[in-house]
């Protein structure tokens, strides 16, 4: 019998608005994580990103390493901590953009394109500019992942990350344009920012294989992909809607329904719980034809195997990042307060004071 007490308590948002999901793929969480995660904090440490026991303890409270660690349940120890390191700069870097600097899209093209600098093959600063902690980490994950792959697969890797990295600008735009975008035309610019395509590649990396070109320029292979990355917009979506109001932020399923349509909070939620359960059947259906796909191409055993781990690493993508999603502090309350004020969030302004502030708005 149910405690009454117990039972009367009322879901917290992210539990409550995340319960009507249907992702059925097993989440499992990789052994290795504890290591990665002291390995991640010792990277972040030596590059600077992280300064101080309290900045710390509240990027450890996130445990991002175990979000990794669920996205790649079979990787081993190198890659593990290789894969925590990328994530750890995603969402730091990502931090940066939730204040001012994030309105001001000039001045986000700049950082971006410096970032993006750093897999040329010969980068170059500018004497001017200084090394940001985020450059310099950056160009350090690059030469680590990129290090004896086919280069095949580091343009493919490459194309990602850039289309990923130019999307902060397109975000940027969005917060200073006036009236919401189309959903759709909301989810063309989503799926390179949410960063799942590079996180796939990785898993080709992890399973030790590069599919065929042709194969993942079409379907039913490059329609798995984009169903996956939507599953996971939606779903982060939902669990940030609170943080991204408080941060002022646009680029939301969420927000973009509730503004465009007029509907409460929690019906735009239902909407959009309803569209990523549409999205994960749509998925299973086509994941469903592909032996015969590749029958019908002609594809040897070995390729065989390589597409049924990669469809299985788009299924550890989609409930891993619900299940981590659900076990953050990124997304309750606390951290929704600490939206506009984590200890890592000025990071390129730490390092180059004077370019965001040439970037933003007169008066801002």
């Amino acid at each position: 019998m149910n405690d009454p007490i117990t039972a009367a308590v009322p879901l917290s948002p992210v539990p409550r608005r995340t319960a009507p999901l249907t992702i059925p793929f097993p989440a499992r969480l990789n052994p290795g994580v504890e290591a990665a995660r002291r390995h991640t904090l010792g990277w972040l440490h030596g590059y600077g990103m992280l300064c101080g026991e309290a900045a710390t303890e509240e990027y450890d409270a996130l445990r991002l390493d175990r979000l990794m660690a669920y996205f790649y349940p079979e990787a081993d120890t190198t890659e593990l901590a290789l894969a925590t390191d990328f994530n750890a700069w995603f969402f730091l870097f990502d931090d940066q953009f939730d204040g001012e600097l994030g309105q001001c899209p000039e001045a986000v093209a700049h950082f971006v394109d410096r970032v993006v600098r750093t897999m040329d093959d010969a980068p170059e600063l500018l004497p001017e500019e200084p090394d940001s902690p985020l450059v310099a980490g950056y160009r350090d994950i690059w030469q680590r992942i990129t290090a004896d792959a086919p280069r095949a697969w580091q343009l493919r890797f490459q194309g990602h990350w850039e289309r990923y990295l130019g999307a902060y600008h397109w975000e940027a735009q969005n917060r200073t344009r006036k009236g919401a975008l189309p959903l759709e035309q909301y989810l063309k610019g989503r799926r390179d920012s949410i960063g799942v395509q590079p996180c796939l590649d990785f898993a080709e990396r992890c399973g030790g294989y590069v599919l065929p070109r042709e194969l993942h320029g079409r379907a039913p292979l490059a329609e798995l992909r984009r169903l996956t990355a939507e599953v996971v917009i939606f779903v982060n979506d939902i669990v940030s809607v609170d943080k991204e109001l408080a941060a002022g932020d646009v680029n939301n399923s969420v927000i973009i329904l509730h503004r465009s349509t007029g509907c409460t909070l929690d019906q735009a939620v239902r909407r959009i719980v309803r569209t990523a359960n549409a999205r994960v059947d749509q998925f299973q259906q086509i994941a469903a034809t592909l032996p015969a796909t590749l029958k019908e191409l002609g594809m040897p055993a070995d390729v065989h195997d390589h597409v049924a781990h990669y469809v299985t690493s788009m299924q550890h993508l989609m409930s891993g990042n619900l299940v981590w999603s659900q076990e953050t502090p990124r997304y309750d309350d606390t951290g929704t307060a600490a939206v506009r004020s984590r200890p890592w969030a000025e990071l390129f302004a730490a390092a180059d004071p004077g370019v965001p502030a040439a970037g933003r708005p007169a008066g801002s």
